[in-house]
């Protein structure tokens, strides 16, 4: 599949799923424009080793900073990019806490970037869509946007409603070629999660073989984390043609955990 000639936008793409959508992207010819809340000088050279990568392909790559915890910062970013054909709503956060113990920013910052970034977003990027003639919205959601789990009341709030505003926007463009749809990882093995690892080790005195089997991967039947390599892949085979009727979906990349 190609994207040359394609402007493709996504958020929270300096490392993790949304680097991995970025790096499908640049490598099939889009114009890909990388984004985090920072302004360092790593996240300029990381779009142009990127735009060296993938050169050949004949796209470019470029970063802008917007925080995705500020509506204008959100809308800022489509119209600083210029033309959106395809947005990828990733940027994501993460808090941990019963609820009655959480602590109301912290709700408020994981509902701001999970959730209201991607409607922020999408309402600035769909009129460019509608005058490119063609779009393509990709929400990174969660097996979290259909299932819970304790003390994760706003992320999984929040991912519900993320996969709830994919299928209303899916009908709001379901006659125009435009498509909307959710794509929902369980444990994907980024720079995060692996951060993760030795501190649980440490506080549950465990191996890492029995962290990741018994405490990451303990609702994930096939027992192996999903990659950003199979993400990016599923995000680029939205934007394909045999995808033109895939809109409204919510595609589970699990190892099979929702379908228990």
């Amino acid at each position: 599949m190609t994207a040359k000639g394609k402007t493709a936008i996504i958020t929270g793409s300096t490392s993790g799923i949304g680097l991995g959508i970025a790096e499908a992207l640049a490598g099939a010819g889009a114009d890909v424009v990388l984004n985090s809340f920072t302004e360092r000088d790593e996240d300029h050279a990381l779009a142009a080793s990127l735009a060296e990568k993938h050169g050949r392909h004949g796209g470019t790559v470029r970063y802008i900073r917007a925080d995705m915890s500020k509506p204008d910062d959100c809308r800022a970013l489509i119209d600083r990019a210029g033309a959106c054909d395809i947005l990828v709503n990733n940027a994501g956060i993460q808090h941990v806490a019963p609820i009655d113990e959480f602590p109301v920013a912290k709700w408020d910052a994981i509902v701001a970037v999970n959730m209201s970034s991607a409607f922020h977003t999408t309402a600035a990027a769909l009129p460019m869509m509608r005058r490119a003639g063609w779009g393509r919205v990709i929400n990174v959601a969660s097996a979290h946007g259909m299932r819970a789990s304790p003390y994760k009341a706003a992320y999984v709030a929040a991912k519900h409603g993320l996969v709830g505003m994919t299928k209303v926007v899916a009908l709001e463009t379901a006659q125009e070629p435009i498509t909307v749809n959710a794509i929902c990882p369980g444990y994907v093995l980024t720079p995060l999660v692996e951060a993760q690892i030795p501190d649980t080790m440490k506080e549950y005195g465990l191996s890492r073989e029995e962290v990741v089997r018994d405490v990451l991967l303990k609702r994930q039947p096939s027992g192996e984390f999903a990659t950003v390599e199979q993400i990016g892949g599923i995000a680029l085979f939205l934007c394909s043609g045999v995808a033109a009727q895939i809109t409204g979906a919510a595609i589970s990349v699990d190892g099979g955990w929702t379908a228990l």
